[in-house]
């Protein structure tokens, strides 16, 4: 029985270890109605699944991983929708807290141009008043109209 217990933990626990295939330090800004931060930040991914950690003063204070659910370090797990509607808007599709921090076309591309540099996208409904800007040294987000900011640039390094 003893042995049961020890492979049944070790298979839990390597199902929550993720392989990133790619990692970049970026400075992060990020304003919404929970949470206003400003630093430097790791971005991690692989195809399936997304890290962001935010450090200030060199000490992680916020680790963000998005799969199936959004795992907030402080806050425990939750659907993608529920995430979206408490924490930015709930007017937002599931994925785009993912395809920001990725700097993927939103709402489904929705007035996407393509620029010389990536591509801007401006969408302007009752709900949301959104302004993004993907190049490759700098992602832009920002809705107006639910006070929410996303900027993320590239580290020199």
């Amino acid at each position: 029985m003893k042995y049961f217990v020890v492979v049944v933990l070790l298979f839990f626990s390597a199902c929550s270890i993720k392989n990133y295939e790619q990692t970049a330090t970026k400075l992060v800004t990020i304003k919404t109605k929970k949470f206003r931060f400003s630093d430097l930040g790791y971005l991690r991914h692989s195809d399936d699944a997304l890290q962001l950690e935010l450090f200030m003063a060199g000490q992680v204070i916020k680790r963000i991983e998005i799969n199936h659910l959004v795992c907030v370090s402080d806050e425990g797990c939750i659907d993608k929708k529920t995430f979206n509607a408490e924490c930015l808007s709930a007017n937002y599709p599931e994925s785009i807290l993912q395809n920001i921090l990725l700097g993927k076309e939103i709402f489904s591309g929705r007035n996407l141009q393509k620029t010389s540099f990536g591509f801007i996208q401006n969408i302007l409904t009752q709900d949301v008043a959104i302004d993004y800007r993907v190049s490759p040294k700098e992602i832009y987000f920002k809705d107006r109209k639910n006070h929410i900011l996303f900027k993320i640039k590239d580290i020199n390094e």
